[in-house]
């Protein structure tokens, strides 16, 4: 997967919008993976994405660290599951869940700058009145984000199994509706 030049979809068989069956399940992977555990969210799609094949009204993607950029996606659809790193203040390579209301309050103590942008498309979303419910986010306490570096600490990287565990189950509650 890379993020060089905005949203990524993962799952490339979903050609156009129009495609898009009802319920329209958003998964975003989320992160920076220069900046060590900041990237977990985006391992963790890739073993949500491995767990596939998913239903065509699913789609994976991998949205880096674009932030507004992904105010048209999130807007689409109806069902979003976000998976990143996410600090709650428990120790590091905690599997963390959270729905709804509990998702602002997480991105408001940023991993890295791409949360604050998360929570600003939220906001927005929500003043268009087209934010997605259920909203939940599954993620991993990061340990280290502020040294560049490629690689999970070992904390998180032994969590990752874990997560996506949590995110494929999550999903599959989702696409059962």
């Amino acid at each position: 997967m890379t993020t060089t030049a905005g949203p990524v979809l993962v799952a490339p068989e979903q050609e156009s919008d129009a495609d898009w069956a009802s319920p329209r399940i958003l998964v975003l992977g989320l992160g920076n993976p220069l900046l060590g555990d900041d990237g977990a969210g985006l391992r963790i799609l890739e073993g949500v994405q491995a767990a596939g094949p998913w239903p065509a009204n699913v789609r994976l993607v991998d949205g880096g660290t674009w932030g507004m950029s992904l105010l048209p996606d999130v807007m689409d659809c109806e069902r979003l599951l976000v998976l990143d790193a996410v600090r709650t203040g428990r120790e590091p390579g905690a599997v963390v869940r959270g729905e709804d209301d509990a998702v602002p309050r997480w991105y408001s103590h940023p991993v890295s700058p791409h949360q604050v942008d998360l929570r600003e498309v939220l906001g927005a979303a929500e003043l268009l009145e087209s934010l997605p419910s259920p909203l939940v986010v599954v993620g991993i306490e990061p340990g280290s984000t502020d040294d560049l570096h490629v690689g999970l600490t070992p904390a998180v990287e032994s969590a990752v199994e874990g997560a996506v565990a949590e995110g494929v189950r999550v999903l599959r509650t989702l696409v059962e509706g």
